[in-house]
């Protein structure tokens, strides 16, 4: 893929009135979702999830693509027609998650730094042939006493620069996700200092690796208060402060931030990313790319009748794609 091909698929991500459904959850997080419904984690099981989220009549309208886990990335469906042929059909572009998830950061207890660089070079190359044109890479930075560290930090943010760097050789696009953890008692100031350093962060390293970042996508974590805050933040404070960090960290050349939902509500993720995009002027369009805020009703609904309620669930997975893809555009409205 080309350096045009690649700033393309980057602008079709973030098409107006479109984002990301984010359904890569690896093998041992969607077990703990399942049994949380009383449902086996089986092969078959995920496949048929998946394929009820896929198929939803109509998806295509709000959600211009999906991250998968490698499992699913190589399924197909009932009819056997593999899962990126369905996709690509409807014009949803293939993402592929590439990780290998967290590990601890040897010598800085409570922080960890992601891996999954090794045999990345191959993994991309075949991930091309199967059809991803996209793929994620998460790091996860805890806010704390005394973190995160600036070696947590520059560790994670070189390490998502390397993958972008593989990535785009290989014809993807890349979407760095340097997740800023909900978890813990922090205000949304300290969330805001610890997120702008992070973006800096990030964004020095992906010019040091030289990445271009007219084909990269930023996977950004809003600027919130802690789950355990007792002074939570309001909806128009956290889009202020939130545009205020992205307007001072990431450069106006990126073709888009998509937002993830973090373990905010449903109501919340949209309600916040609707209230960003009623700000005003922006270097770059604001999108979603949510995993929970988009499934959990949906699962709950699928999870009482594997067959008898997919259509119904659909439905769900339909209507938070609608409320969602309306809040990138700043034109949602709660119901009354």
């Amino acid at each position: 893929m080309s350096i045009d091909q690649l700033a393309e698929t980057a602008q079709a991500m973030v098409a107006p009135g479109k984002g990301i459904i984010a359904i890569d959850e690896s093998n041992n997080t969607i077990k703990k979702r399942f049994d949380g419904v009383g449902i086996e984690c089986t092969e078959d099981n995920r496949r048929a999830y998946r394929q009820m989220l896929l198929t939803t009549p109509g998806l295509n309208e709000h959600i211009s693509g999906a991250i998968l886990y490698d499992e699913t990335l190589r399924q197909k469906s009932s009819d056997g027609v593999p899962f990126t042929q369905i996709m690509m059909a409807k014009g949803i572009i293939p993402g592929i998650k590439v990780d290998k998830g967290p590990q601890p950061l040897a010598g800085f207890p409570g922080e960890v730094v992601t891996e999954g660089l090794d045999g990345l070079r191959e993994r991309l190359k075949e991930y091309a042939q199967l059809g991803a044109r996209f793929a994620k890479w998460r790091a996860v930075i805890n806010i704390g006493e005394d973190i995160p560290s600036g070696t947590c930090i520059e560790a994670n943010s070189h390490m998502l620069a390397r993958y972008a760097a593989l990535c785009q050789e290989a014809g993807i696009v890349p979407m760095v996700e340097p997740e800023v953890l909900m978890d813990g008692d922090h205000d949304i100031d300290i969330c805001y200092e610890v997120t702008e350093v992070t973006l800096r962060s990030l964004f020095a390293a992906l010019y040091d690796q030289n990445v271009m970042l007219e084909g990269t996508i930023l996977k950004a974590s809003m600027v919130v208060s802690g789950k355990s805050c007792p002074d939570q933040a309001g909806v128009e404070e956290v889009a202020e402060l939130t545009m205020r960090c992205l307007k001072s960290t990431v450069p106006a050349t990126l073709p888009g931030i998509v937002f993830l939902s973090g373990g905010q509500s449903d109501f919340d993720a949209t309600a916040h990313l609707n209230a960003m995009n009623q700000l005003g002027a922006k270097p770059w369009p604001l999108s979603f790319s949510y995993g929970r805020a988009m499934q959990s009703a949906a699962l709950k609904l699928w999870s009482a009748d594997l067959v008898g309620k997919v259509a119904e669930a659909q439905q769900t997975v339909f209507a938070r794609a609608r409320d969602n893809g309306l809040a990138a555009l700043g034109e949602w409205r709660p119901a009354a």
